[in-house]
């Protein structure tokens, strides 16, 4: 059967909302709904308890059901796959869903194609970004292609044999990336201790700690040079994409360059809200601008001390507490430049450092390969996405 002939149903065909059960004095897993790993046990995913003490208001979940949660245009809608019931958040909606000609798999995957994912984002309703949400009579009215089963199964199945390879390919890389910690710990001890005596020294005194020139929106355009959000920043260092819907004009941008006010190669940009302390060396080709507040910039380091050093010892665990000590007492994760700049490093001999940048070299070369088929993974599971729920 040819594409244009499988049959297209309403998704509130397919759903009804579930009566609500909740916990009372029950004993139940609690369960977190994940941005990307769908629902998970809570005590798997994370060190500790997020739920809230009295959790007799917590929604029971059955196997099978679907749960819906915010913001849903990122795609937080995900089948509950345990064998178990378990307890979630009483924010969350929940639904039963008829499988009768529906595979469970199938099923996920057409809530998160593209066309559902441009329909959510084009019928959200409210003004707080964060809190918009999609009226229930809306949501139901969301249309599916519903080919025979045994389509649906064989195109489950396609995709979830490259989402395997995806995840072994990530493995891989995170593997690699331990490797180079445990060196690093092998060579210089661990940070918080500092066992072997390494000098150390105030960050403010190894180099200049700032941020950008604040950029009003009346100053940004639809095109020019990008201009990263902290969002921006973490996605380039996670994944070595350069993504933005901002710019500033490009006059603008050698305007700040000739004040000396972009950063230059071999700087360091350092995340300074939510996610603390991750960092980018700033490269040859870049050119790009940054928001001011969420993101420090580290520029005119002391020679004694290697960029690719520095931002392997602020990743370091031991390194973290001491970020993380800094946050005693905030509602709100944000490292300040004052608190960057008391940062203290540990500094071993540079020509130590450099060894450790040419074993780091290394890796990024063993590295290289598995990225470049990680990324044609990703390009080809887009493109099915878009094949079959385009």
């Amino acid at each position: 059967m040819k594409r244009d002939e499988w049959e297209t149903v309403r998704l509130g065909d397919v759903i009804t909302s579930a009566p609500v059960l909740k916990c009372g004095d029950g004993s139940y897993p609690i369960l977190s709904m994940t941005m990307h790993d769908g629902i998970v046990y809570q005590s798997e995913r994370f060190k500790k308890d997020l739920a809230s003490k009295d959790k007799s208001g917590y929604k029971i979940v059955k196997p099978g059901q679907l749960v819906v949660g915010f913001p849903i245009d990122e795609g937080v809608l995900y089948i509950q796959r345990y064998a178990e019931s378990g307890i979630m958040s009483p924010a969350y909606t929940v639904w039963d869903v008829d499988y009768t000609y529906l595979d469970k798999d199938y099923f996920e995957l057409a809530l998160h194609g593209p066309r559902s994912m441009k329909y959510y984002a084009s019928k959200l309703r409210g003004s707080t970004a964060r809190r918009r949400s999609l009226p229930t009579p809306t949501f139901l009215a969301l249309s599916l292609l519903l080919p025979p089963l045994d389509v649906q199964r064989r195109i489950a199945d396609t995709l979830d044999k490259v989402t395997e390879l995806i995840t072994l390919r990530k493995t891989q890389l995170k593997k690699l990336d331990e490797l180079v910690k445990a060196r690093f710990v092998e060579m210089f001890g661990d940070p918080e201790h500092n066992e072997k005596g390494w000098d150390i020294k105030k960050l403010e005194k190894l180099c200049v700690v700032g941020s950008s020139k604040r950029i009003y929106q009346n100053e940004q355009s639809v095109s020019g040079v990008p201009f990263l959000r902290i969002s921006n920043l973490v996605n380039l260092i996670d994944t070595g994409i350069k993504e933005s819907d901002l710019y500033i004009p490009r006059e603008l941008f050698l305007k700040l360059k000739e004040q000396g006010l972009v950063p230059t190669v071999g700087d360091i940009l350092i995340t300074a809200r939510g996610t603390l302390g991750k960092c980018y060396i700033v490269k040859v080709d870049d050119e790009f601008y940054f928001q001011d507040g969420m993101i420090s910039w580290l520029s005119k380091l002391d020679k004694v001390v290697n960029a690719v050093y520095l931002t392997h010892l602020l990743s370091q665990s031991g390194f973290r507490k001491q970020i993380d000590s800094l946050q005693a007492g905030s509602t709100v994760a944000y490292l300040s430049l004052a608190q960057t700049k008391k940062l203290d490093i540990m500094l071993p001999p540079l020509d130590l450092q450099k060894q450790f940048v040419s074993f780091v070299s290394s890796v990024e070369e063993a590295k290289s390969p598995i990225q470049q088929s990680l990324d044609a993974l990703e390009t080809l599971k887009k493109s099915l996405m878009q094949e079959y729920f385009g």
